[in-house]
């Protein structure tokens, strides 16, 4: 086994990075999760109704998507750590800005105040979200081993502490711009601190061809290199994912992974497996959508909930993500990727076929779980397989697959909600299991690509 990219570094030094990371990505998936709970009385504020909702909730992806080819030249600019920790900030703030309006409720210019704010922050999210991940594939490169299931663990875990959060505020009836607040400078504190321990643009700028070396090494067939390639019409920049800026190749390596004449059929195959991977990847992020923005609705508007009920739905589904990411390195390596993935659809159909079932709150807050505990693998399990396509470029699997996926939040929501309307939210949320089987259908797609 080759030495580590960071071999350099100090075993502390690598602690304390890996440290930084990791706050980076509890605080992001703390940082929203506070408002998440509160979903409903903001609905209520606004007087909404689901239609509606379901186009006003998906402000924040819209934001993401359109944040297009900024993470790249914003890591280059400041470095990977500092963008997360400034990024960090900043959602906080615009949460915070979101939440003024959102307890106050009102008219059309009351609800753009709530909902402007929100898309910034999810254009802030897309680059935050960027650099957060290709900090951890550097501390990753950097260790010689893979860390970055525990990184998305961490993120679940903060998810889970902003759900816990937010329930306790809604609990104890503190007004939503006061809880927003609290939550803001708290978890602004531990981005900062974070940003102490991150790995500097100088220990990057170390480890990264090194490690893309050796990358490349290993990835030699035994008759010769490949050539890479794009996708026909597709930079890596034009579609903006969790690695895309980590994976830049050298003026070197663009040179060498220019498309042959011929390679249609092969540009083709990959979008093909793309399309098919991206299938895993939304159906995980599926999960996390309809929890995130529909789950304290259906146990509240369905079930007839108690506020503090609601709220648990969310947080149970976090939580079985967190414990599924921390097993989610071992148990791949010990299943594989497909089956893991196929596993963890038929977990997903089972868990949300359960809260369509529900007779009771409980019993749709034990579906939650299951289908989080089914989703943990999915998305990381995506990003693998992605950057494992032949003929393409590093990078440019996880940026097309990322970019994919955010997309698919700018359906969902709006979809639910329509159908919910004309039909009841109980049969919209039938959604989930039908892509459920889609997904256990493309996990095939996933296999490792053999090394010689």
């Amino acid at each position: 086994m080759p030495s580590p990219a960071g071999s350099f570094l100090s075993p502390e030094r690598l602690r304390r990075a890996r440290l930084g990371a990791a706050l980076l990505f509890l605080v992001n998936g703390a940082v929203f999760a506070n408002l998440l709970p509160r979903l409903p009385q903001i609905k209520d504020a606004f007087e909404l109704s689901n239609s509606v909702y379901g186009f006003v909730v998906i402000a924040f992806p819209l934001g993401s998507l359109l944040a297009g080819t900024a993470p790249a030249p914003t890591m280059r600019r400041w470095g990977s750590g500092r963008t997360a920790v400034m990024g960090s900030v900043a959602i906080a703030l615009m949460i915070l800005l979101a939440g003024v309006s959102g307890g106050i409720g009102g008219g059309l210019l009351v609800l753009l105040a709530y909902i402007v704010p929100l898309m910034l922050a999810g254009m802030l999210d897309a680059i935050t979200d960027t650099a957060q991940n290709a900090q951890a594939l550097d501390v990753q490169r950097a260790m010689g081993r893979s860390i970055l299931n525990s990184m998305h663990a961490l993120w679940s875990l903060g998810s889970v502490i902003g759900g816990l959060m937010g329930t306790a505020a809604l609990a104890l009836q503190v007004p939503l711009a006061v809880h927003l607040a609290i939550s803001g400078i708290l978890f602004s504190a531990v981005a900062v601190f974070a940003g102490t321990r991150v790995l500097t643009m100088e220990e990057v700028a170390r480890v990264r061809p090194l490690a893309e070396s050796s990358a490349q090494q290993d990835a030699l067939p035994a008759d010769g290199p490949e050539p890479a390639q794009d996708l026909p019409g597709l930079s890596e920049q034009d579609a903006p994912g969790v690695a895309a800026a980590a994976h830049e190749p050298s003026s070197g390596a663009a040179s060498a992974a220019t498309a042959s004449p011929g390679s249609a059929g092969p540009a083709r195959r990959a979008v093909l497996m793309l399309l098919l991977i991206s299938v895993v990847s939304i159906t995980g992020v599926m999960v996390e959508d309809l929890g995130q923005n529909w789950s304290a609705l259906y146990l509240s508007q369905v079930l007839e909930a108690s506020a503090t009920m609601a709220g648990l739905g969310l947080v149970a589904l976090m939580c079985a993500q967190f414990i599924g990411r921390l097993l989610g390195d071992r148990m791949v390596d010990r299943l594989g990727h497909v089956t893991m993935a196929r596993l963890g659809a038929v977990g997903i159909a089972a868990g949300l076929g359960l809260v369509v079932a529900a007779p009771a709150p409980a019993a749709a807050v034990a579906g939650f779980f299951l289908a989080g505990l089914g989703s943990a693998t999915l998305v990381p399990s995506a990003y693998h397989a992605a950057d494992l396509v032949p003929g393409l470029r590093p990078g440019t699997g996880l940026a097309v697959v990322s970019w994919l996926m955010r997309g698919a939040f700018l359906s969902l929501s709006p979809f639910v909600g329509v159908v919910s309307d004309a039909l009841g939210l109980r049969l919209a949320f039938l959604v989930i299991p039908v892509a459920a089987v889609l997904a256990v259908l493309a996990a095939g797609h996933l296999r490792q690509p053999a090394r010689t």
